[in-house]
């Protein structure tokens, strides 16, 4: 995974901007919160319906405030982070402490902190339970290490690369899954591990199809829940019916539920006292004029994250 939204410093502010000053680091995000909408006091979601996710590449008004030789030029996510200078909305920033690792604080800015969010916020995790994470990237290890902050006793990883087995203990795993040696399908292999029984959670964190089904046939009959974080290719994908006619749960979730000013100062602060071994995502790094080396570094079994710097 590319990082692809960062960790900054202010340039300049804008007139009516109180909150923020020049030089402050603070990390850009896709989604705010205004905490008056009626989703923001619900508790329930952390989709702001004020301060919503941007898919169109415009700020707020509809209108970018970046441009290229007089061509238009769109804020990706809202942000444009993959730039040495962008412009945001101010309700889309959060301020972090400046003693924070910046590379640390890229990496909750989506990625761990989204997986995290996943076992938190969305699922729950209760203590005792166990818990089935499909694919083991940062998303999938940011599960991994919410649900064993949550007290989950047992956590099964899954992924076909046999390199992501360390990654995946150093983050609170206790069982390892790799479906290619074995004819059986993850959904079994995981059964197998619970005494023939699901999982109480899943999280399906590739963006693979197929696998959406797995997730929720890896789940217990009638309680099991799963949350779905992996961002796919195509807009539609198959589900069994009858994994969801037997009582399990299957939630979509943004950004892990989490809120940006209620609770990703939260996860920054248990960053910055040191409680992930956020230092075991940290596989590559380039600078900004480099970025298509990035994308093959991807291709590597070895890679977790590639920080871009400027």
């Amino acid at each position: 995974m590319i990082n692809s939204i960062n960790c900054s410093v202010v340039e300049t502010v804008g007139d009516e901007v109180k909150n923020l000053k020049e030089g402050d680091m603070v990390i850009p995000t896709y989604i705010g919160e205004c905490q008056e909408c009626e989703n923001c006091i619900s508790g329930e979601s952390n989709l702001c319906l004020t301060y919503p996710l941007r898919l169109c590449g415009l700020m707020l008004d509809n209108t970018s405030r970046m441009s290229c030789r007089g061509q238009k030029l769109y804020h990706p996510m809202g942000s444009a982070t993959w730039s040495e200078y962008t412009v945001i909305d101010v309700n889309y920033l959060v301020k972090v402490d400046p003693s924070m690792n910046p590379a640390h604080a890229s990496f909750i800015s989506c990625g761990f902190s989204t997986g995290y969010g996943a076992a938190w916020k969305e699922a729950r995790v209760e203590r005792g339970s166990s818990v089935a994470v499909f694919g083991l990237g940062a998303v999938g290890l940011g599960a991994i290490s919410g649900a064993k902050m949550l007290g989950a006793t047992k956590i099964i990883g899954i992924d076909t690369n046999e390199m992501k087995r360390e990654k995946g203990e150093a983050f609170g795993m206790t069982h390892f899954i790799n479906p290619s040696s074995s004819d059986k399908s993850p959904s079994e292999l995981v059964k197998e591990l619970n005494g023939g029984m699901g999982v109480d959670y899943s999280f399906e964190c590739t963006g693979v199809g197929p696998l959406l089904t797995e997730a929720l046939e890896a789940t217990k009959v009638g309680l099991g829940k799963t949350i779905t974080v992996g961002i796919r290719a195509e807009n539609f994908v198959p589900v069994g019916l009858l994994s969801i006619l037997f009582g399990r749960t299957l939630k979509g979730s943004i950004f892990g539920g989490l809120k940006i000013t209620s609770d990703l100062p939260i996860i920054a602060d248990k960053c910055i006292k040191q409680e992930f071994p956020l230092q075991e995502l940290f596989t590559h790094e380039v600078q900004l004029t480099d970025i298509e080396q990035a994308f093959e570094l991807l291709k590597q079994p070895n890679c977790v994250k590639v920080v871009i710097k400027i």
